[in-house]
Parts: structure tokens; sequence; C-alpha cells
């Protein structure tokens, strides 16, 4: 098995949970906040694409599917278009709602989509071609994929752990 095989197949567990994530939540459990200063199930969601989007648009010189696709004019968020939710504030945080899982699935599927592309297409010299020179040290591409993958499934872990709280309160 080749490292991008590796990749895509651990790409495809991000969206496989994503989905399972939102698979039959309306707006309120999407948009709860178990807390005052917590996210919410739809700002994980939201973020985890974004970062994606962001990183991966990045790493392989493509535009962002946000943008490209028009998806920040869909979600009509009030927060600038580049925005991936790093460093929210409550606030913020509480600025990204939707009214269906399907505007999230259909994002992050779009996101998932360029993904795989770009990774398909990879060989393995490409994953030592270093994407970011402002960290020592420099991170390469492979580390990238790997930190967005890490991050990804960290997040879509804690939306099923809220998705079980939103359940547990009927909300």
């Amino acid at each position: 098995m080749h490292a991008k095989d590796i990749l895509i197949d651990g790409y495809g567990r991000i969206q496989e949970e994503v989905h399972a994530a939102l698979d039959g939540l309306g707006p309120d459990e999407l948009n709860h906040r178990p807390a005052p200063d917590a996210n919410s199930i739809t700002w994980l969601i939201w973020h985890l694409t974004r970062v994606q989007d962001d990183h991966i648009a990045d790493a392989f010189g493509l535009e962002q599917v946000w943008l490209d696709q028009d998806w920040h004019k869909r979600f009509g968020l009030d927060l600038p278009p580049r925005d991936h939710g790093f460093g929210h504030s409550p606030a913020q945080v509480a600025k990204v709602r939707v009214d269906s899982a399907d505007l999230l699935t259909g994002y992050y599927d779009a996101v998932h989509e360029q993904t795989l592309h770009a990774l398909r297409g990879l060989a393995a010299k490409d994953l030592e071609r270093i994407v970011d020179e402002r960290w020592d040290p420099p991170v390469s591409l492979g580390v990238r994929l790997v930190s967005v993958l890490s991050d990804d499934l960290q997040h879509v872990g804690q939306a099923a752990y809220l998705r079980g709280l939103a359940q547990s309160a009927a909300l």
C-alpha cells in the first residue's frame, strides 16, 4: 500500500464520520452549545471543513472550495470570507449556524472531492516538499496532510460527542 492510499483511506474516514455525526439532526441539535463558551456541532464541522479546504488548497496551489464554489455565500455567515475559525471567540462561534445538516455535508463533500483529487495525483517524493516555512522545522506536505487528518478526526469526534449530549437531552 502506498502512502497516498493510506491518506485517501484516512480522509475517507473523516467523510464517513462527518456524515454519521450529522445524520438526522435538526437545527436545534446542530446549533446547540452546551455552555456559552462551547462549540456547536455546526461550528465543529464547519471549522474542520474550512481548515481542510484552506490547507489542502494552499498545499496544492488550488482555490478554496469555500470561495471558488460560493459556499461562503450559501452559508451567509457574518464572518470574513477567508475565516476558518482558528481562535474564534464565543461570539464568533455563535455566528456559525445552519438550518440544515445538508449545507454542512454538501460543503464537506465538495472539499472531500477536491482533497481526493489532490491526493490521487501524489507521488511519494511529493510528500517531502516543504509547504510552510514559518515553522522550525519547516512543514512538509506529508506532515501537513497528517496534521489536517488528525485535527479533523479530533473535531468530528467532538461533534459526535455533542450529538450524543444533544440527543440524550432531547433537544
